[in-house]
This record gives C-alpha cells, sequence and structure tokens, in this order.
C-alpha cells in the first residue's frame, strides 16, 4: 500500500465559534499538549510505513489561504505534508481540488477529518488492514441511543438572562418530537475512510457531488462499502466542550492549566 492522505481543513468552525467568547478563532489552532489540533492530527499518520504523502487541504480564499500558511506552513513541512487551496463552500470541494495533488503512485487515499486529533493508532490499523483486502472501507460507531427525528421548532418567549452575555445562539433551540426512529442497522460513519485511488477519483468524477462523506460517493457508483469497529475516542472536534474531552482523553493540559500536582 502506497497511501496518500488528503486531510480537509477548509472549513469555518461556524459551530465552535458560536460561542462569542472564542472571538472567531478556528477549532484546528486549538492547543492540544503544546501543539494545534491540526498538527496532531497530521502526527496521526506521518510515521506510518503506508503513508507516502500527506496534503493538507486549506482556506478558498487567496487572505486567507496567506495566513493559514503562515500560522501551519512551516510545521506542516517538517510532518512530511503538502498544503493547497481547499474548495469555497463545500467539503467535496476541498477533497476534490486535493485529488488533484495526489501523486501517480499512490495505490490508495485515505481522508481524514482535520478536526479528529484524537483517532487511536489501532482504529488506524483495523481500516488499513481491512483497505488491504477491500476498495473502500470506513470506520463506524453502531448506535446505542434511542434516535428521534425532529419537527418544527417550538416557540420559547421565556427571558433569558444569559442571552445578552452569551449571545441569542446560545439559547437552547426546542423542537418537538416528530417520531422514533428504528435504529436497527444504523452507525455513525468516522474518518479515515480509505479508498482505493481509482475508485475515489471515478466517484469524484460524478456529476453530482453532494455528499457529507466521502463513502457516500462511492455508495452512488454502486460500489461495496465495507465498514470496521469504528471507536468512541475518534472525537470530531465541532464545538468548545469537545476540546476539552479530547484534552482529557490525550490527558493533555489546556494552554493556560498547571500541571495536576500544582494546581492549588
Amino acid at each position: 500500500m502506497r497511501l496518500t492522505v488528503i486531510i480537509p481543513a477548509a472549513g469555518s468552525s461556524r459551530r465552535f465559534n458560536a460561542d462569542p467568547l472564542l472571538g472567531g478563532r478556528s477549532k484546528l489552532d486549538e492547543d492540544l499538549g503544546g501543539r494545534t489540533v491540526l498538527q496532531r492530527t497530521v502526527e496521526l499518520f506521518h510515521t506510518r510505513p503506508e503513508t507516502e504523502s500527506i496534503i493538507v487541504a486549506g482556506p478558498h480564499d487567496p487572505a486567507a489561504m496567506d495566513a493559514f500558511r503562515e500560522r501551519h506552513a512551516d510545521t506542516l513541512s517538517l510532518l512530511g505534508a503538502t498544503i493547497v487551496p481547499g474548495g469555497a463552500t463545500h467539503r467535496w470541494e476541498t477533497v476534490r481540488a486535493a485529488l488533484d495533488a495526489v501523486p501517480e503512485g499512490a495505490t490508495h487515499i485515505a481522508v481524514h477529518d482535520a478536526a479528529r486529533p484524537a483517532c487511536p493508532a489501532e482504529l488506524i490499523d483495523r481500516v488499513l488492514d481491512a483497505a488491504s483486502r477491500f476498495d473502500a472501507v470506513i470506520p463506524v460507531l453502531e448506535i446505542d441511543s434511542t434516535v428521534k427525528r425532529l419537527g418544527d421548532p417550538v416557540a420559547d418567549d421565556r427571558a433569558d438572562p444569559l442571552a445578552s452575555i452569551l449571545g441569542e445562539q446560545e439559547k437552547p433551540r426546542l423542537h418537538a418530537v416528530a417520531g422514533t426512529l428504528d435504529r436497527a442497522g444504523l452507525a455513525l460513519a468516522q474518518t479515515p475512510q480509505v479508498f482505493e485511488r481509482s475508485l475515489l477519483i471515478r466517484a469524484y468524477a460524478q456529476g453530482d457531488l453532494s455528499s457529507t462523506d466521502d463513502a457516500g460517493l462511492v455508495e452512488r457508483l454502486g460500489e461495496r462499502v465495507v465498514a470496521v469497529s469504528g471507536d468512541p475516542r475518534n472525537i470530531k472536534i465541532t464545538r468548545p466542550g469537545d476540546i476539552e474531552m479530547i484534552r482529557r482523553i490525550r490527558n493533555d493540559r489546556g494552554p493556560d492549566q498547571k500541571p495536576a500536582h500544582l494546581r492549588f
């Protein structure tokens, strides 16, 4: 296996920055044990023997891309990663842009979310082992909670004393429950998702590329996607609380925290 890893990193961190106290910073710049989230994600792959190249797809906007390179280029180059511009709006645009930079000799392509820096090595082992036998492999977590379908928003005029501090977007959103789904056979998709090179390129040659993950495009071709067991530690950072969860998983200190034995 000669693996190229694509790491889409062009997102705006919109949900992460719903908290106005964060000042609009990117979740990929958050500190994990003295290194950024993005660096920790790249480190998952750069020492693996299968990995021959890593492509980080950053912002599409030239000014934002310049700032992204200023923050990350030196560190990522030491890890063997190449930075390319990503898409303007959608994740699939970013992956498609990165595909143009995949070396000709690559036999397989892995796509891994930039905001999943705590993916366990044994999970990557499991996915790559299966990918040596099957053309499309993804990790999934079986759903063990009851699944509800949400309906229309519910109006709530109760005064919120924190609204002026946290901002209107921080008020709880209420919805009517429209029904309960049968969770049998349902699972949550994770990354890395690994594909035989020509299969993923063929998937991205389709006219309709609207999909929230790469496996969905392969499924649209009628090709089989094989699922392996995921890992609950493989959290995708979406909201600020996810950072603290990952720090606990990794046993990292935050940037302003003292070691536990020095706290008093």
